[in-house]
């Protein structure tokens, strides 16, 4: 499932999903599926051990405008 990422409060970027994870903020987290494992491994492996859910999107450029950004993002997420 797609959430309206537009339209929700949400953070861009690996450290700032890495933050929000931690303190349990984040319910659903965005990944690009064209981004470097480097950069996403640790969201990803983190989210699971939170068990929060993790969407994954096409690409890097689609991930950033849907966040509504004008710029190529890795991982995004939406927080409470």
């Amino acid at each position: 499932m797609l959430y309206d990422l537009e339209n929700t409060i949400q953070i861009v970027g690996t450290k700032q999903t890495i933050k929000h994870l931690e303190k349990g903020d984040a319910k659903v987290v965005f990944v690009a599926k064209d981004a470097d494992d480097r950069v996403t491994g640790q969201v990803v492996e983190l989210a699971k051990a939170k068990n929060v859910q993790v969407e994954f999107i096409d690409t890097m450029k689609e991930l950033g405008e849907k966040c509504n950004i004008e710029v190529k993002t890795a991982v995004a997420a939406i927080i409470a």
